[in-house]
């Protein structure tokens, strides 16, 4: 296998930048004086190859070192570590569905994902990983230095020790640039959270095999590729500090183009239709006004949803299944294990709504309540569903904005990629990432839709619980998209 980043280069250059300054400058350095993408795709797909993933679906039965409880038929590690599946009754009296249960995966530990930064030639660089995951639906995908949870990095299953794991245990010998706890899929996750890290480092740093150094601009060209980037690196670099930078390239004030609005609306220039109070009296709003109320249930007792020899379903055949899967992978801690998994039935949905607003780059954010969610309702994209589970519903209950999305001219679309979600948890679980522009302002009538710009979600993203999984997977989709020409 080449190694990417062997090759010398300079030092790491010092100087007064912000490190705002400098992610900015990563994310408009496309050709990294490492490697080039060309030779990143041809190392990747080498070491793919090198390392053969083989999952398969198995009989509920024959999970190894899982159980089913005798009395709640909730499933169990034999070591009562990773986490469980148990059932789970919601009650959401002003949703479109006002009750129902389902199957959840409770995995209260919290891990660890973590992104490495270093300079080269004076170029931010990240330390990212080709990592497999059993639900993956090509296997490998870029991922973040260290992603883990805490039975892993602990090494309860005793295997190998998780890769440059001391620079995220112990933080406080380098620079930490980002460290925050954030939620996960509340509609699959009870009470998920991960801590999300960005520790920056001078030192040398061994370059070990499946591994290799990127600019922030070629990871962000390589989220235009469909099942590349992973969900956890998506979700640690929408949590740098974007917001603040300076612009790399002048915008001119009477630049009303999409990728200037962009700009203006990632540097926080141009100001925003709502303040920070507003933004944060409505969110507050919102969560008091939302009555949630969620039981745990065993999952034997589960009204709608049955057990047969190889799946826990829904009696509808809709919304996903739980099954058991076999992994035998190759560049892993554990080459050989069996885990239960969410097996999605249809490909969601996920798009943000954007508008121009004063020359600056608005998008529709949509404060969602799930049952999974620590405080009962997160800031998620304008639309965020899969479109075949509301086949069956009324049409009032279809999501608000969905057909508008689906229905947009190409000429509106301005990033349409379908990504895989958590591939550790999920089977084949993916989603149609989507930024829509649109002329209308829609937010007059709906009380749980804002428009905010970019650096004002960013801003929250320095705090937990307040921007779930799949807006911050499309903030970094925004992010990538600021890196390249300005667009009318």
């Amino acid at each position: 296998m080449t190694e990417l980043s062997a090759r010398p280069v300079g030092p790491a250059a010092g100087g007064s930048h912000s490190i705002a300054t400098k992610i900015a400058e990563s994310v408009h350095t496309r050709d990294s004086p490492l490697t080039g993408l060309d030779e990143f795709h041809w190392w990747f797909d080498g070491f793919a190859r090198l390392s053969p993933c083989e999952v398969r679906l198995i009989p509920l039965d024959d999970l190894v070192g899982w159980s089913s409880h005798p009395v709640t038929g909730n499933l169990i590690h034999d070591s009562a570590r990773f986490f469980q599946v148990e059932g789970l009754d919601v009650h959401i009296p002003d949703g479109p569905v006002p009750h129902w249960s389902q199957p959840i995966i409770n995995q209260s530990e919290i891990g660890i994902l973590g992104i490495l930064v270093k300079e080269f030639d004076g170029v931010l660089h990240c330390l990212m990983q080709a990592k497999v995951e059993p639900g993956n639906v090509n296997g490998f995908q870029l991922s973040p230095t260290v992603q883990a949870t805490r039975s892993n990095y602990t090494r309860v299953h005793r295997g190998r020790a998780v890769p440059y794991l001391e620079y995220f245990r112990t933080p406080e010998r380098h620079r930490l640039i980002t460290d925050v706890r954030q939620s996960e899929q509340g509609s699959w996750f009870y009470r998920k959270r991960n801590r999300n890290m960005v520790v920056q480092v001078d030192e040398n740093v061994e370059l070990l095999e499946g591994f290799c150094w990127l600019t922030l601009g070629q990871v962000h060209q390589l989220l235009a590729e469909d099942d590349f980037v992973n969900m956890d690196a998506r979700t640690v670099l929408s949590c740098l500090p974007f917001s603040g930078a300076d612009p790399l390239v002048p915008v001119p004030a009477d630049d009303e183009g999409f990728g200037s609005a962009l700009v203006r609306s990632c540097s926080g220039a141009g100001g925003s239709r709502h303040t920070v109070d507003d933004i944060l009296k409505w969110i507050t709003e919102v969560r008091s006004r939302s009555e949630v109320t969620t039981e745990k249930l065993p999952l034997n007792r589960l009204e709608q949803w049955h057990r047969t020899e190889y799946s826990i379903t829904h009696e509808t055949g809709r919304f996903f299944d739980l099954v058991a899967v076999d992994v035998q992978a190759g560049g892993r801690e554990v080459q050989h294990w069996t885990q239960p998994m969410i097996k999605p039935y249809d490909t969601g949905v996920v798009a943000f709504l954007v508008k121009r607003i004063d020359g600056v780059l608005h998008a529709l954010v949509h404060a969602l309540v799930e049952p999974g969610y620590l405080d009962g309702a997160e800031l998620s994209p304008t639309v965020q569903c899969t479109p075949a589970n509301f086949d069956h519903l009324p049409a009032a209950a279809r999501p608000m904005f969905l057909d508008e999305v689906l229905n947009a001219p190409p000429e509106r679309i301005r990033y349409d990629v379908v990504l895989s979600e958590e591939g550790g948890r999920f089977f084949q679980a993916r989603n149609r990432y989507m930024i829509v522009e649109t002329d209308h302002d829609t937010e007059p009538g709906h009380p749980d839709f804002r428009w905010m710009t970019i650096h004002q979600l960013v801003d929250l993203l320095r705090h937990s619980h307040y921007v779930n999984i799949q807006a911050r997977s499309l903030v970094a989709c925004l992010h990538s998209l600021s890196g390249q020409p300005s667009a009318a």
